[in-house]
């Protein structure tokens, strides 16, 4: 449904007005300029060809490093599979662990094309539901009860988490791991906001269980959504599995991206200050959205979400985003793309843009509450 309230914002700029793009899940910023200066470099030598199906040695050997300078994890560079972003690695790790029928929990509310590629691929996804009794997070007892409900294959796990933002600490991710080693239930961490954790540090499953399987991203610390390039830290049992799916599958990751990939890490400190920028932005919302009318919201742990409820003013979330983006050009996304049962109740904000433009949507938001209620 985000794609549709795209669709309506392009109509509305077609037509001269400006929109606040608070929709999509992307960064305004561009590729850390050493990304960019590498891929330029690979482009004047002129032959771009296939690569290795896990990915290129120097990548998989940086990937590594960073686990070891980021989180103190030892992780062999041989379980590292580099995919076309997080959405290869959900199609290769769920083709990988699982088979048709199996069952797959989920948190609700929750990225969508978890349940979406699993059904997909004939799995059943599990949405278990998360609430402010267990800060909006899901839990060891939780899990376990569905599971006793009916055996679960797997559970995914993301933190921060789209789209509430949402962080587990590392106790907490130990303790659904543990739960999840001891039940027979294969763990999978979405990790791909990490680096946008301003709460609490984020943990990795990497450095806990070596069986959980880890996906990641260069798509959102790193702003490079359309290069495509992201990774997977696997079970080592599982990497040749991988592998075959990949070279069937895609062959092998644009060449391009993985080389611009293992000179981002090199761009650190100009991502950090993207970063920064994202902690002003939070800041901003936090503050002024209470005063425009908007005083429930989910702890803003990490991420780049605000996930806010708006149910004083409408028990439809899709008609208050479709009415907010025509009636004052702020675009965001209902909560029903995220969740079944009470996302009606809820709106996602994106505060990746610019922070002149947070101050503005708050304004505008502010306004237009003041006068429809």
């Amino acid at each position: 449904m985000v794609m549709d309230v795209m669709t309506a914002a392009a109509r509305i700029e077609d037509a001269g007005g400006h929109v606040i793009h608070m929709e999509v899940g992307q960064p305004a910023a561009a590729a850390p300029r050493t990304a960019i200066a590498a891929a330029r470099a690979a482009l004047d030598v002129g032959r771009i060809g296939y690569t290795e199906a896990l990915g290129i040695p120097p990548l998989r050997a940086r990937i590594a490093r960073h686990y070891a300078e980021t989180y103190g994890a030892e992780v062999d560079p041989a379980r590292i599979v580099v995919t076309t972003g997080s959405s290869g690695g959900f199609v290769l790790a769920f083709l990988a662990m699982f088979e048709p029928g199996d069952r797959v929990a989920v948190a609700e509310p929750g990225y969508p094309p978890y349940r979406h590629i699993l059904t997909a691929l004939g799995c059943e996804p599990v949405a278990i539901e998360i609430s402010e009794n267990t800060r909006w997070a899901l839990t060891r007892e939780a899990l376990i009860a569905e599971h006793a409900r009916k055996p679960l294959q797997g559970v995914i796990v993301a933190s921060p988490a789209n789209p509430t933002g949402t962080m587990v600490r590392e106790e907490v991710l130990k303790e659904l791991i543990g739960a999840c080693h001891d039940a027979g239930i294969r763990f999978i961490s979405d990790e791909i906001y990490h680096g946008l954790d301003y709460a609490f540090p984020a943990a990795t499953a990497a450095k806990i269980d070596h069986d959980a399987l880890v996906i990641n991203s260069f798509s959102k610390y790193f702003c490079m959504t359309g290069w495509r390039v992201g990774w997977m830290v696997v079970p080592e049992p599982l990497v040749r599995n991988v592998e075959r799916l990949q070279q069937n599958l895609a062959i092998s990751v644009p060449t391009l991206s993985q080389i611009a990939a293992v000179a981002a890490f090199d761009g650190r400190a100009e991502m950090d200050g993207v970063k920064h920028g994202y902690e002003e932005n939070r800041r901003i919302l936090i503050e002024g959205l209470p005063k425009a009318g908007l005083e429930h919201f989910l702890p803003v742990d990490g991420a780049f979400y605000l996930y806010a409820d708006v149910s004083r003013f409408s028990n439809d979330s899709l008609d208050f985003a479709r009415r907010m983006l025509q009636e004052t050009h702020v675009a965001a996304t209902a909560g029903v793309d995220f969740d079944t049962r009470r996302g009606n109740q809820f709106v996602r904000f994106c505060y990746a843009g610019p922070a002149a433009e947070m101050h503005e949507a708050v304004e505008r938001i502010g306004k237009w509450l003041k006068h429809s209620g």
